[in-house]
């Protein structure tokens, strides 16, 4: 439904439509934007997303927590902290090798290399991060 106009009477008599303030661009661009990702993004890649959403929020929470509440096992927040980057940066690289539109830069890897890559990884990954809990 249009929003509807009102009118203004000027000094020589004419009524004159006041025009509605101009919305911003940000709703159409990102309701454009969702709706390309939602069609044309394999649910493969969405679910690697999402998992990329929970990693950055569960570090920007342990990140909030350290500073408002306590870092007292500072080793603690510390490997918490590493942990969830180096799962994010395993993650986007995965994401980077999986994803049809970048088929040219990694031809020679298939998308089960790319997986077991990622798995190997995220293993050592957490052999570090429970070691240096100590």
């Amino acid at each position: 439904m249009a929003p509807k106009l009102s009118t203004t009477q000027s000094s020589s008599g004419s009524n004159k439509p006041i025009q509605p303030a101009s919305q911003s661009p940000f709703p159409s661009a990102f309701s454009a934007l969702f709706k390309a990702y939602t069609q044309n993004t394999s649910s493969r890649l969405k679910f690697i997303d999402a998992f990329l959403v929970f990693l950055m929020a569960s570090g920007i929470l342990q990140f909030v927590y350290c500073i408002l509440v306590t870092n007292f096992p500072f080793n603690a927040f510390l490997a918490g902290f590493a942990s969830t980057v180096g799962q994010f940066v395993l993650t986007a690289s995965l994401r980077q090798q999986v994803n049809p539109e970048n088929k040219l830069e990694f031809k020679e890897v298939s998308h089960e290399r790319a997986f077991a890559d990622f798995v190997f990884g995220s293993i050592v990954l957490h052999f570090f991060v429970y070691n240096f809990l100590g």
